[in-house]
């Protein structure tokens, strides 16, 4: 029983020492072995369609996709959704329903990682501001993108009144 309490303890410093991202060396390790729980916000507009963020960094660079990111250790799922969209969109964002789950088959058929995402629809509170002044690079879309991960697009066309490209 002792030694459960002083893992236990170790567990509990661990945690309050990791605040923000982990180090790309550390994240590769550990997501090379294990799924990684990303979650995704799905914003959309009934006359504007979708929010997408242009990937700017990583293996992905230069795609479309829904905001999303990883879940933090211990992280309540509608605060890493709440983080997620200040830190990619500089958004305050209300929590709505889980639309449903993505795999990403293309991640680790790809030797990348493997990344299960948890798709919310999220609103944001207040105005919606125009995307030159949103953190990412962002779009409206009526109509999906050529370059966009396949299993999003497949996502959001069951989910939403949205067309591929």
């Amino acid at each position: 029983m002792a030694c459960l309490e002083r893992s236990r303890a170790a567990d509990r410093t661990h945690r309050r020492k990791m605040r923000g991202p982990l180090p790309e060396e550390e994240f590769d390790r550990i997501f090379s072995r294990v799924p990684r729980l990303t979650v995704e916000l799905v914003i959309a507009s009934g006359d504007r369609g979708v929010l997408l963020a242009l990937r700017d960094f990583g293996p992905c660079k230069g795609l479309w996709h829904l905001p999303g990111g990883t879940v933090r250790f211990g992280e309540p799922l509608v605060q890493a959704v709440r983080r997620v969209a200040q830190d990619e969109l500089g958004v305050t964002v209300s929590v709505g329903e889980m639309l449903g789950y993505i795999e990403y088959p293309s991640h680790y058929n790809n030797d990348l990682d493997s990344p299960v995402g948890l798709a919310f629809l999220t609103d944001v509170v207040g105005d919606v501001p125009e995307e030159p002044n949103l953190r990412s690079e962002c779009a409206w879309f009526k109509v999906l993108p050529d370059n966009m991960h396949a299993e999003q697009t497949e996502f959001l066309a069951r989910h939403l009144d949205i067309v591929n490209a």
